[in-house]
């Protein structure tokens, strides 16, 4: 049930568009947050992310409730506002200086309510030389120094196949507003919580930004290799393609008796981490004209007993058979009122003891308007005014 699970006692207002902002949304949501996703009239039922009846959007925007509001028009302002005196949490992700233009900024919401954690997500910062720029995933990738490190030596920049800088962002956030809420608890006041595109994508760079900071080290493009860690890449199967992940000296002697190459760990070149990646293009050449004698299947069953990592290189459809994600449960059912059952990404997170089942298929446009609206306190009558003057 909704009341038993972690966050069941907040409740969030969700103004968020296209990816970076929902993600974090819908982490307090599938945790049991109560959030109104409060959308503008001109949407028409669709978002950045597509159809509303669509993937993208349902797997977004589930277990939310959503009305729509104009917060441009002063009654629509001061509607969000009355909600916003009953919130814990606002999420936007707005271009920097739209909700200070609207009036709902976070100075503007903790006048009402002090305690309320106020969380943004921008594309590059809330104030600086590029503060007002449209900001987007692919944009922050390049800016960020993710696409000069993706794909093939020479081949040039690469974007990452998911947005991932949306993503991390997105999951940063609801880690931060979390944080704000267990200060809360102590001060019995609210932060503004903050980050951006271009900082999620910055901090993911993570170990090749370290090479940089401490060594003066640009990394360039390493393809499927490891930058650093050989062997470990893709090789190909008799059927397929493999990764395996053999670069510690312990691990890489097994890998030699693994594949009946003892003799590799004599090799000069090959003995050590800095000579196996100075030889890499020797090394996986060696290595394919074995895997290459096996299927998929028998080297992953063998490199598995041998304690090495190794796993098939799948396919989307592929992913959703194999027998560990079935069993992890990630893919859970959801009845649509139109669609049916359907399958949506569960949270990849567990706590013992809770059930996280996904509650309720995202919401058509408007469908809780008057009941989130009664619920701040306002009549059957000013609600038909307040949709008579199409602010709802």
């Amino acid at each position: 049930m909704p009341e038993t699970l972690p966050l069941a006692r907040l409740t969030v207002l969700d103004l968020t568009l296209a990816r970076a902002g929902p993600t974090c949304v819908r982490h307090l949501a599938d945790w049991g947050a109560n959030v109104i996703r409060i959308e503008p009239p001109s949407t028409g039922g669709e978002d950045i992310g597509g159809p509303r009846d669509g993937p993208d959007f349902q797997n977004l925007h589930r277990n939310k409730r959503a009305i729509r509001l104009d917060l441009k028009a002063p009654e629509g302002r001061e509607a969000f506002m009355r909600l916003a005196e009953r919130a814990d949490v606002v999420v936007e992700n707005m271009r920097a200086n739209v909700k200070h233009r609207l009036g709902i900024a976070y100075d503007d919401v903790r006048a009402r309510n002090p305690r309320i954690v106020y969380g943004s997500i921008s594309g590059f910062g809330q104030d600086g030389p590029y503060a007002e720029r449209a900001g987007v995933d692919q944009i922050a990738q390049g800016l960020g120094g993710l696409m000069s490190i993706t794909g093939l030596p020479g081949q040039g920049p690469v974007r990452v196949g998911i947005p991932i800088a949306d993503l991390t962002a997105g999951n940063l956030l609801a880690l931060g507003i979390m944080m704000a809420l267990f200060e809360r608890q102590a001060t019995g006041v609210g932060r503004w919580v903050q980050t951006s595109l271009l900082e999620a994508q910055v901090f993911m760079l993570d170990f090749q930004a370290a090479r940089w900071l401490m060594a003066g080290e640009v990394a360039g493009q390493a393809g499927n290799d490891h930058p650093t860690a050989i062997p470990t890449g893709v090789f190909p199967a008799s059927d397929g393609q493999i990764n395996i992940a053999a670069s510690s000296g312990r691990q890489w002697e097994r890998f030699c008796d693994t594949v009946a190459r003892p003799e590799w760990k004599a090799h000069p070149r090959w003995q050590t981490q800095k000579g196996r990646s100075d030889d890499r293009v020797a090394l996986n050449a060696a290595i394919a004209d074995v895997t290459r004698t096996h299927s998929s299947a028998h080297w992953v069953e063998l490199f598995a007993e041998a304690g090495i990592p190794c796993g098939p290189v799948n396919s989307i459809d592929k992913v959703f058979a194999d027998p560990q994600v079935r069993h992890l449960g990630i893919a859970r059912p959801v009845t649509h009122p139109r669609l049916g059952e359907q399958h949506v990404v569960a949270s990849p997170l567990t706590l013992s003891g809770v059930q996280k089942d996904i509650r309720a298929a995202a919401p058509d446009i408007a469908a809780d308007t008057d009941a989130v609206l009664a619920e701040a306190g306002y009549s059957a009558a000013e609600i038909a005014a307040l949709r008579e003057h199409g602010v709802i």
